[in-house]
C-alpha cells in the first residue's frame, strides 16, 4: 500500500538548499560526460551508468563518443559495430536500445534529441527518471529523477516502506522527489541526489556523518539506516548447464550470431548446445574434419534470473577437400589475431583468452 509522506514547502526547501549547498562545495563536477554538456553526451552516460560503476564506464564512454560523436553518427553505424564498443559492459539490450533510438531521432526528429519528457520516455531503452535526468541534467529543465541510488536517499530519509520492485514503493516515492527537486539550480540539485547516494548513503556502512540532509534523516535519528530500503526477498537462482563448441580451423574460430532477443541477444558467441551431440552434424554442415578436441574448465556466468555452468570444447578441426573459408546461416569465420570490429559476449571473450594463450604455449 502507498503510504502518505507530507512534506512542508520549508522543509522541502530546506532539503534542497542543503542538497545544493553541498554539490556546490563537494559534488563531482569533472567527469567525461559533465563537459560540453549535451541531452546526447548526458544520454549516453545515463545509460551506461545502469547497473554499472562510475570508474569503468569512464574508458568505455570515452571511446564510444570518440566513435559515435553525434546521434545521426551513432544512428548511422552497424549494430555490431555498436556492440563491438559495448563489449565487457554487460546488459547489452542497453546498445540494441541506443542504437534504435539514435535511428528514430534521426529519423523523426532530424537528428536532435527531444526536449519534451514524454516524446523521451518513449524511445527505447528511457525510463521516466533517465529521461528526467537527460533533461535536468543538460538543459536545466525542471524535471525529478529517481535512479536506485535516489530511491534509496529518499527511502532512509523519510522511512519509506517497500523496496526496489515493489509498485507501492515507488508510487511512495514519486510524489517526494517532485515536491524535493528546486526549479532553480535543478542539474546541480539531480547530480547531487546521485552524488550522494553513490558516495554517502551507500547500500552498506552509509558515511551519515558527510551526508548534507543527515540531520532531517528520520532513518539516522532512530538508527534504522540499515532496514531502509527493504531488501527483496531471497529468491533461490536455478542453475543451468551447457557447451560452447570452440570450433577451429588455425587461426579462425566459428562464431554464431545470437538471435536480436534473448541472451546475448545480437552479438556473436560460440555455438552453443547443451551436450555434445550436436558436435558431429555441425562439423557436417560446415565440412569440417576433426582433429582434435581438448575440454576446458566449466566456469560459471551469472545472469539476474540463473546461473550458467558453462562447458567449452575445443575442437581443433580442417577443411574437408576442396573447402573453403565461407559463412552459413548466421555463422562467420573470427579471426583470433586481427581486430574484429563486432560485438562479442563476455564469456565469449573470456574463453578467447583461453584459446589464444593454449595456442601460444
Amino acid at each position: 500500500m502507498k503510504q502518505e509522506i507530507t512534506i512542508s514547502p520549508k522543509s522541502a526547501q530546506q532539503f534542497s538548499d542543503d542538497v545544493v549547498s553541498w554539490y556546490q562545495q563537494k559534488g563531482r563536477k569533472h567527469l567525461p560526460w559533465q563537459q560540453n554538456k549535451t541531452p546526447y553526451r548526458v544520454w549516453i552516460s545515463e545509460i551506461m551508468l545502469q547497473q554499472t560503476q562510475v570508474a569503468t564506464v569512464i574508458p568505455y564512454y570515452q571511446r564510444f563518443m570518440q566513435s559515435f560523436p553525434t546521434i545521426v553518427d551513432l544512428a548511422n553505424a552497424e549494430q555490431d559495430v555498436v556492440l563491438h564498443h559495448w563489449t565487457g559492459l554487460g546488459y547489452y539490450a542497453r546498445a540494441r536500445n541506443l542504437h534504435k533510438a539514435a535511428q528514430i531521432i534521426r529519423d523523426q526528429y532530424a537528428g536532435e534529441f527531444p526536449t519534451n519528457i514524454e516524446q523521451v520516455i518513449a524511445l527505447p531503452g528511457i525510463g521516466r527518471s533517465t529521461a528526467g535526468a537527460i533533461l535536468s541534467l543538460s538543459l536545466k529543465l525542471h524535471h525529478p529523477i529517481l535512479d536506485g541510488n535516489v530511491k534509496r536517499v529518499l527511502s532512509r530519509h523519510y522511512m519509506v516502506q517497500g523496496h526496489n520492485g515493489q509498485a507501492a514503493y515507488e508510487k511512495t516515492l514519486w510524489p517526494i522527489a517532485e515536491q524535493l527537486t528546486p526549479k532553480n539550480y535543478v542539474e546541480a540539485f539531480n547530480q547531487a541526489m546521485m552524488d550522494i547516494g553513490a558516495t554517502i548513503c551507500t547500500r552498506s556502512s552509509p558515511s551519515c556523518d558527510l551526508c548534507p540532509v543527515t540531520k532531517s534523516c528520520f532513518a539516522n535519528a532512530s538508527g534504522e539506516q540499515a532496514n531502509f530500503p527493504q531488501k527483496k526477498p531471497k529468491k533461490t537462482i536455478p542453475e543451468k548447464q551447457t557447451h560452447f563448441f570452440v570450433i577451429r580451423v588455425d587461426e579462425q574460430i566459428l562464431l554464431e550470431k545470437r538471435p536480436p532477443s534473448g541472451i546475448w541477444g545480437g552479438l556473436w558467441c560460440f555455438i552453443e548446445a547443451e551436450n555434445e551431440s550436436k558436435l558431429d552434424a555441425l562439423l557436417a554442415k560446415h565440412a569440417l574434419t576433426l582433429e582434435h578436441k581438448t575440454e576446458l574448465s566449466t566456469f560459471r556466468h551469472t545472469f539476474s534470473h540463473y546461473h550458467l555452468d558453462i562447458t567449452p570444447i575445443v575442437v581443433e578441426c580442417s577443411f574437408n577437400k576442396n573447402n573453403q573459408i565461407n559463412e552459413i546461416d548466421d555463422c562467420a569465420w573470427y579471426n583470433m589475431h586481427q581486430t574484429n570490429e563486432i560485438g562479442l559476449a563476455t564469456p565469449t571473450v573470456k574463453v578467447l583468452k583461453t584459446v589464444r594463450q593454449m595456442m601460444r604455449d
